[in-house]
């Protein structure tokens, strides 16, 4: 039994720059008060998008906005499948309170990863509003959470899997559909 795998460019990085324009441009549209406003970025690749979105907003509206970094690791309720990874470190240092808390991330598949963020981002205050930005939504709920910001909207199979690139991690921007067969 031989497995195939195909893969399909899905955004070239002038998209990713782009989609980062346009999620930029929601928030700020959405959001008032940036005086406020926090991105917190999930590890891993929501971590460096964060850092994106604040810059953009920066260019933007000439305001800086607070990022922080989001490990959920022990948060989630699927350890016994997925085993022990070495979390990264958490980084958020200042209080949620009253603030409009903004999570980052890359993806959004079934939506755990974003049930465990929420569970962990109140273990640093009282946010006024959490909202949810992501670069792709791929669809598949197995809970009831729906992104606030998307970037692009993408129809997949579940088997299927969506990988995004990011040039502060892997040394170029994109986001390929892979398919794997038998």
């Amino acid at each position: 039994m031989n497995n195939l795998t195909k893969v399909v460019e899905i955004s070239s990085p002038e998209e990713i720059k782009y989609f980062i324009t346009h999620l930029s441009s929601q928030i700020i549209e959405q959001t008032r008060g940036l005086s406020q406003l926090v991105l917190i970025g999930i590890y891993t690749r929501g971590v460096p998008l964060a850092e994106l979105l604040a810059g953009q907003i920066e260019i933007l509206e000439g305001k800086s906005v607070l990022v922080g970094a989001l490990d959920i690791t022990f948060y989630r309720d699927d350890l016994n499948l997925i085993g022990l990874r070495t979390p990264a470190k958490t980084d958020i240092p200042f209080d949620l309170t009253g603030k409009t808390v903004i999570l980052v991330d890359d993806v959004i598949f079934k939506g755990r990863t974003i049930r465990a963020a929420l569970n962990a981002v109140t273990e640093y205050g009282r946010p006024k509003v959490i909202r949810l930005a992501v670069l792709v939504d791929r669809g598949h709920r197995e809970v009831p959470i729906h992104p606030d910001f998307i970037g692009k909207k993408l129809t997949t199979a579940k088997e299927e899997i969506v990988r995004v690139y990011l040039q502060d991690i892997d040394g170029k921007d994109g986001v390929e559909l892979i398919a794997v067969g038998n």
